[in-house]
């Protein structure tokens, strides 16, 4: 699906802070959406918990960095980070060229994905969410 130009994928769950949760098997795999990369511009540095750290959802997981701004990174669930995409430290663009594949953040076994997941979006509602900010 797209919404003004902003790619939104089916099959993910998404925060109004813009981060995307994709359960695969026992983790689930954690990034920011085309939205943010692209709002963001130019991503120079991208800052992760390190493996084996607790994250909290709606807490501050990380940062995204750019020419522009930077950004904090909310985990939109809870649990232990189980890896880190380390190709980032040298490749921090993928996160513009590829943020729902190639360019995700980590991944987190979750301590409560039932319940905490219930509070993210679907496709379906982050893309009306995208309508009525871009709206304005």
């Amino acid at each position: 699906m797209e919404v003004h130009g902003y790619q939104v994928p089916e099959g993910l769950l998404y925060t109004k802070e813009h981060e995307w949760a994709k359960k695969e098997g026992s983790v689930v795999k954690i990034g920011i959406t085309d939205y943010a990369a692209k709002t963001l511009n130019d991503v120079v540095y991208v800052t992760s918990p390190k493996p084996h750290s607790t994250v909290e959802k709606s807490k501050s997981m990380g940062t995204v960095e750019s020419i522009k701004a930077v950004s904090e990174v909310y985990s939109p669930i809870s649990g232990t980070v189980t890896k880190v995409n380390a190709d980032l430290d040298s490749h921090p663009e993928l996160v513009n060229k590829s943020p729902y594949s190639e360019g995700w953040l980590v991944e987190v076994a979750p301590s409560n994905f039932a319940t905490e997941s219930r509070s993210l979006m679907d496709a379906g509602a982050y893309a009306a969410y995208l309508n009525t900010l871009l709206a304005k």
